[in-house]
């Protein structure tokens, strides 16, 4: 395991359980069908959870390439590893994409809803606004990566060894799985939060691939790129600027 594959198979189990609840609220005739938004966001936490703590001992667990772009340009990151996780993001989203559709392909076949379809690849606005949507997008994401900046390890303190870490083990991975879960409550509603390139740039390419019938919308595909990296960028000056 090294932090590319670790990067591969991290995204990739976050694209399997975040885009195949899409496919199991909006896919014909499968059980959690029109189960909602609620069971939407909390499955995309908690892939989050999965993915990052598959990957977290040995990456980091950025699986997002603003998180990887936010944290070089704060100098919590190296500029030279940048390109090695962006390339393990993308692989890893399109192979997770892969996968959904490997294990909804029944349900695909049967649904006619060629924009329900596209949801279970990538994201789309419910109003198409570029701007509104291009600030839905980087505002979601600027939440995301700033509060990462700020998340720490507990610490207790004894009289005779002063201050010490300890470990939470897995569940280190929970905090930004509850901001990716409030992110998706209370901002997800206007494009669906993609605040992550690869998660919507990899299985839309995937989509455009795959047997799937339907316009993959590439007019609106840079937007969940440009966006989230404008604002992982946004987020890293202003913790920079309060340091």
């Amino acid at each position: 395991m090294t932090p590319f594959i670790a990067e591969i198979i991290g995204t990739a189990i976050l694209i399997l359980l975040g885009n195949g609840v899409v496919a199991n609220v909006v896919l014909k005739d499968t059980k959690g069908n029109n189960s909602g938004w609620i069971v939407i966001t909390t499955a995309w936490a908690f892939a989050v959870f999965a993915g990052v703590t598959i990957a977290g001992p040995i990456s980091g667990a950025h699986l997002n390439p603003a998180v990887t772009i936010g944290l070089a340009t704060a100098g919590l990151f190296p500029w030279e590893s940048v390109p090695t996780y962006l390339a393990g993001e993308m692989i890893g989203a399109m192979i997770g994409a892969f996968l959904v559709w490997l294990f909804y392909k029944d349900h695909f076949k049967i649904t006619e809803d060629e924009g329900g379809k596209l949801a279970c690849f990538s994201t789309g606005p419910a109003i198409r606004n570029t701007f509104s949507n291009f600030i839905s997008e980087l505002i979601g994401t600027f939440v995301l990566v700033f509060a990462v900046f700020y998340i720490a390890g507990p610490s207790f303190s004894t009289e005779v060894t002063g201050d010490a870490k300890i470990g939470l083990g897995t569940i280190g991975a929970l905090p930004v799985s509850i901001i990716v879960w409030v992110i998706g409550l209370a901002l997800g509603g206007t494009t669906g939060y993609a605040i992550n390139p690869a998660r919507d740039l990899g299985p839309r390419i995937m989509h455009s691939i795959l047997p799937v019938k339907g316009n993959s919308d590439w007019g609106y595909a840079w937007i969940p790129v440009i966006a989230p990296l404008t604002g992982a960028v946004l987020a890293a000056l202003l913790y920079l600027a309060l340091q």
